[in-house]
């Protein structure tokens, strides 16, 4: 079964219940930044992410230097922001 791209509507919602994330340029994908104190406390978060991305099977993109850790969400099935995206936003949120 084919992953529903969310429609302008749907994505402008969703973001409003996702502050700290933002729309990319393109409008395909969503990013948040996070910032934590050190190395280690980022890359424990990285692999929390982790470990729930292999639950749900839904993998971000993302780069981490020292303390910083950038994500960027897209359902590349639907070709732009899916639910999928939504919800592991949402779940990522949930660990800080």
């Amino acid at each position: 079964m084919p992953i529903a791209k969310l429609t302008d509507a749907e994505c402008d919602a969703a973001l409003a219940g996702l502050p700290d994330w933002s729309l990319r340029d393109d409008g395909l994908a969503i990013m948040r930044r996070f910032k934590f104190a050190d190395f280690s406390e980022a890359f424990a978060f990285m692999t929390r992410v982790a470990l729930l991305a292999e639950k749900v099977n839904h993998h971000p993109e993302w780069a981490n230097v020292w303390n910083r850790v950038d994500i960027t969400l897209t359902t590349h099935d639907a070709n732009g922001l899916s639910k999928r995206d939504v919800d592991m936003a949402q779940a990522i949120g949930e660990m800080l």
